[in-house]
């Protein structure tokens, strides 16, 4: 067994190069690559073979968490077309998504100091809800249309989303002590 170390993540697992992923047949994929290149498999062998064996199965491991997250997804996509997110550097943002997430910052925080589970929970199902929104268009900016510079900025949006949902998570745990 051999896997080309240098191959992206989507042709590692026989998938299509795209956002909109069969999560079942990465899953598969992964099972089947896991069971030829698990260090088990080749722990009779020579030194060589069994660190080659744990590169080909740290490699199936990375590209696996990689596809199998949206947002990581996302960003190994446009990093594959040459485009640098800037995600440390470009932190602009337009005035509306800005007041939009002000306003969902100030109600898990009012939500929060109430102690409102329900109200925080609410706010979970809207924000999940939009978020599958967000990625939704995230699909077609990068499978359909290829508006690389458009799919970069829904994934800072798609960044600050699932930090307000951690935020919302904690606040949910914080309340349930």
């Amino acid at each position: 067994m051999s896997i080309d170390l240098t191959q992206d993540y989507f042709a590692l697992f026989g998938l299509k190069r795209q956002f909109a992923l069969d999560e079942s047949a990465l899953e598969a994929a992964w099972h089947e690559l896991q069971s030829q290149v698990h260090p088990d498999r080749y722990a009779h062998l020579p030194d060589v073979d069994k660190r080659r064996s744990m590169q080909w199965a740290t490699r199936v491991n990375e590209g696996f968490r990689t596809l199998k997250k949206p947002l990581e997804r996302a960003q190994y996509l446009l990093e594959l077309a040459g485009v640098d997110t800037a995600l440390e550097t470009n932190t602009a943002m337009s005035p509306e998504f800005l007041m939009e997430q002000m306003e969902w910052r100030e109600a898990v925080a009012e939500a929060r100091e109430a102690g409102e589970v329900e109200e925080l929970e609410q706010l979970h199902h809207r924000l999940l809800h939009h978020a599958r929104e967000v990625r939704s268009g995230l699909a077609r900016e990068l499978d359909e249309v290829h508006d690389y510079p458009a799919a970069a900025d829904t994934v800072r949006r798609l960044m600050f989303i699932e930090k307000l949902q951690h935020e919302i998570d904690e606040a949910l745990l914080a309340l349930e002590d």
